[in-house]
């Protein structure tokens, strides 16, 4: 029996999209077209279109590690990408700067709580990791940790083993993530996510 494959229709994807975004933002929301070609990156992967992906060069096995500068909309268009997936790959997005203030509260139990992911059930949980980059080195009780570093080491054992995966939304480069989280990271992180990024000039849109 011939599998039939599915059709996806991304300039009406991208205009549900826009919808959604009003709602969310308010009516000064709106999707340019220079950026089509990432939110079609971004729709290909989150519904699974295999056919697509593949053009791209984008595996499904990983995340998605969206890198671009700051106001380019990386944050908007994660949340939007939510209502995009199916319930078996449902994530829920996770400013770095409040995992930082929650491990100046509680310490090291919050770098176990975000490696795992286990914040509402058992199971590990997909998390997109928001802003990479604004956090701080910490120092809890005197000792100093690079909070973020330690949850991606950990979060890459977690894809190894259980196949969760993670997002991460940046405005970070590739070196600059090797200066502040080391090689160790930048190395997992090819291994963990796909990489998306927008062109450094891309403007600021909050402006």
């Amino acid at each position: 029996m011939k599998t039939e494959i599915p059709h996806y229709n991304y300039p009406e994807i991208i205009l549900w999209l826009e919808k959604k975004g009003v709602e969310l933002y308010g009516n000064h929301f709106i999707i340019l077209e220079n950026d089509y070609p990432i939110i079609y990156k971004l729709i290909a992967y989150f519904v699974k279109d295999e056919a697509t992906c593949f053009q791209y060069n984008i595996s499904l096995n990983k995340g998605i590690l969206l890198s671009g500068p700051v106001g380019c909309g990386k944050t908007s268009l994660m949340n939007l990408m939510k209502h995009l997936t199916s319930t078996e790959y449902k994530f829920f997005v996770k400013p770095c700067r409040d995992i930082s203030f929650e491990f100046i509260q509680d310490g090291y139990q919050i770098i176990h709580k975000y490696s795992k992911g286990k914040l509402y059930e058992s199971e590990p949980k997909t998390i997109c990791f928001d802003d990479l980059g604004t956090e701080n080195n910490l120092k809890y009780y005197g000792n100093e940790c690079n909070v973020m570093a330690e949850i991606l080491l950990s979060r890459y054992d977690i894809f190894r083993s259980k196949k969760i995966q993670t997002h991460i939304t940046t405005n970070l480069s590739a070196s600059e993530i090797e200066n502040v989280y080391g090689n160790r990271v930048r190395s997992r992180l090819r291994e963990l996510c796909n990489l998306i990024a927008y062109d450094r000039n891309s403007i600021d849109k909050r402006k």
